[in-house]
Parts: C-alpha cells; structure tokens; sequence
C-alpha cells in the first residue's frame, strides 16, 4: 500500500492539482474571512472565536475533496490501466486504501496552514491568549473527521464512471445528502431525531470540544462502509 501511497502523493504534487487544491481551499477561507464582509467574516464578528471557519470548511471541502477524488479510479478506467493495476501483485485492499490515503494527506496537508489562525484569534483576544482551546480543537477533530468520510465518498464516486465530471457530481450529491440531507428533514419527521443519521449533527457535536463515542464510530462506519463499497464495486470490473 505505501508504494501506491506515495505514488498517489507524487501524482498530485507533480501536476498542479496538489498545489491547486491548497491554494483554493486557502484563499477561498481566506477571502470569506478576512477580507468580504458577511456572516463569515471575523473582523466584523467582533468575536475572537473560528466559528465561522468551522461553518464555512465543510462546505468548501464538499466540493473541494470530489474534485479531488474524482480521477481515483474514473481516470483509470478512461485510459484503460484499471486492468492492469487490478493484476499488479497488490491485494484490491491495499490498492483503495493506497488511493485514499493518499487523497486524505493531501486535505489534511491543506488544512496545516489553517493553523495560523488559531494564532490570530489568540493575538484577538481581549485578553490577548484569551480563546475556546476545547471547541477549537474539537472542531478540528471534526473536520478531520469529515474529511475520513468525504474521502471514502468521494473515492467510491469515482469508481461508478469513466467520466470525471460524473464522478465529481455523484461525489458532491452523496456527500450533501450526508452532511445536510437528513438536517433540512428534520422538520418533516416528527417523532424521530433524523438529523442524528447525517453527518453535520455529529460534526457540531464534535465541535463542542466533548468527545462523544458514538460520533467517532459514526464517522468512522460512514467511512468504513463507503471503502468496503469501492473494493465491492471493483470485484465486480
């Protein structure tokens, strides 16, 4: 699995993709911010807090981890080396987990620079050094979290199409439905908390900086499920 880890990494950073997608995710979390007033924007906020940020990521790694994603297996199939990567002396397990580790690396590589703001907000503080440690880093926990089942999505996406673009949509619209889906139906089920089947209930539970078990193994079966799907569906080529 490492040789086809580190040759995943190396395909993303040999081409600008890699590059691509950190300059995105940064500057578009950059720009909402710091710099265009709104909702977002933590200079207008007058709160030396990153919630804005915790609300504005998961929407932008919606789109931004399917674009990622979407050559995993789609582009393999479109020239045809599928085949030949599926006889490689590799078992199809390490072969998925190699792909998809190597797309969560580079997320995760994108998401360091974020970092910094935790330092900002501190500098913020009235006093100086004064912000939520808890909270901060439990959404953090979340978003990593998000980004495990983003992945395994995105990665599964991309093994129902030769076509990127199909696989990119298909990618966008499986995630939305898990995040947001089953949270805008809440007010049209009475009787059972729906909301708890979809990922932004566990993510803002997360973000509240108490670990809970059961969020853990609800990301960690979302991602599990969507990696055992990928490996099914290509037994199946």
């Amino acid at each position: 699995m490492l040789p086809l880890l580190k040759r995943e990494i190396n395909s993303f950073f040999a081409s600008t993709i890699g590059y691509l997608v950190i300059a995105i995710f940064l500057v578009v979390n950059g720009l909402f911010l710091w710099v265009f007033s709104g909702n977002y924007n933590i200079l207008d906020a007058g709160f030396a807090d990153l919630s804005a940020f915790f609300e504005l990521a998961p929407w932008v790694l919606l789109f931004l981890i399917p674009a990622v994603t979407m050559r995993a297996f789609s582009d393999e199939k479109k020239m045809g080396t599928l085949e030949l990567l599926l006889t490689k002396p590799i078992s199809l397990r390490s072969i998925v987990l190699g792909k998809y580790f190597g797309a969560v690396v580079l997320i995760v590589i994108a998401l360091i620079p974020t970092l910094l703001y935790i330092i900002t907000i501190s500098k913020l503080g009235n006093p100086p050094g004064n912000w939520d440690v808890g909270s901060t880093f439990g959404s953090y926990l979340g978003l990593l979290f998000l980004v495990f089942a983003y992945t395994a999505i995105g990665v599964f996406a991309s093994t129902l199409s030769q076509n990127q673009i199909v696989a990119f949509i298909a990618a966008v619209f499986l995630s939305f439905i898990l995040y947001y889906g089953f949270e805008g139906l809440t007010g049209l089920v009475s009787g059972f908390p729906i909301e708890n089947l979809g990922m932004k209930a566990h993510f803002d539970s997360v973000s509240r900086g108490v670990l809970d078990t059961r969020d853990s193994i609800y990301f960690l079966s979302v991602t599990v499920f969507f990696i055992a799907l990928t490996i099914l569906k290509l037994r199946k080529e």
